[in-house]
């Protein structure tokens, strides 16, 4: 017994050329503003860091400045430092 030709499902793979930009970010807990040299980012925020707060601001602050969604942003590493690794998509 074989595989019948008409029960084979075909997928059609699509190639998506996507854009990862990789940044180092410096966190201030001071005031609220965001820098963005080269590949550093240094970003103030008010919040503090309990239960991910201040995580989740950084992530917005940083959406708004690229014009993205939040959903396109990921902290790599760093998620209880004040240096952190991002991924934009």
């Amino acid at each position: 017994m074989g595989i019948r030709a008409d029960s084979i499902i075909k997928f059609k793979h699509n190639t998506y050329s996507k854009k990862i930009l990789i940044y180092k970010v410096q966190v201030n807990f001071s005031k609220e503003t965001i820098e963005v040299n080269n590949d550093k980012i240094n970003i103030g925020i008010k919040l503090k860091p309990i239960k991910g707060q201040a995580n989740k601001e950084i992530i917005k602050k940083v959406a708004k400045y690229f014009k993205t969604s939040t959903k396109n942003i990921q902290i790599k590493s760093g998620h209880k430092a004040q240096e952190k690794i991002i991924e934009i998509l």
